[in-house]
């Protein structure tokens, strides 16, 4: 119970700083929610040119907040697992590609470089991911198993005496009881 409450916190919390840092600036001062999403998969990589907020780093991000949700009411650590990559996996995709457009990367302390949406974007995919991993997840319902006997065949009652060829054996008539039960003439009254 602990576990689950505790991964279910930290998959909410990096979620939370998921979705909060394309309001924070990248790089250099811009903001992450002007980066265009289609510019991780072109030729020409990272541009100048600003996005709409649903066409940005935003939208992958927004997913995989909503997967999250979904992954922690369901107890799903898959779910959360999956957000958690889809946010390291846009936020690093995006970091190649904008040190190939600039030739480089840099932190430096006076707000050029880094800045804290980018650091934003790698810890709240990486808490997700502990989040994911602390889940204990669903169980698969045991199936019941029944009882032996439940599943025990009856005892078959003996069989009768065959007294066709033997003449040993005792005759019966219909006068009396059988010792086994067995299929009885109809009374004939």
């Amino acid at each position: 119970m602990l576990r689950n409450v505790l991964g279910s916190v930290l998959a909410l919390l990096g979620a939370t700083a998921a979705v909060w840092s394309p309001f924070r600036a990248w790089y250099d001062g811009r903001l992450g929610r002007y980066y265009e999403v289609g510019e991780l998969f072109t030729g020409h990589g990272v541009t100048d040119a600003r996005s709409a907020l649903f066409l940005s780093l935003f939208l992958p991000f927004l997913v995989a907040a909503v997967l999250t949700l979904v992954g922690v009411a369901l107890r799903s650590r898959t779910a959360v697992a999956l957000a958690g990559l889809i946010v390291l996996g846009f936020t690093v995709l995006w970091m190649v590609r904008l040190g190939l457009a600039l030739g480089e990367l840099t932190v430096n302390g006076d707000g050029t470089g880094l800045g804290w949406g980018s650091l934003a974007g790698l810890g709240g995919g990486l808490v997700m991911l502990l989040g994911a991993a602390l889940m204990p997840g669903r169980r698969a319902r045991p199936t019941p198993t029944p009882h032996p006997a439940d599943t025990a065949p009856p005892a078959p009652y003996p069989p009768p005496p065959d007294t066709r060829y033997d003449d040993s054996a005792p005759t019966r008539t219909w006068d009396t009881p059988p010792d086994t039960p067995g299929p009885r003439p109809p009374d004939q009254h």
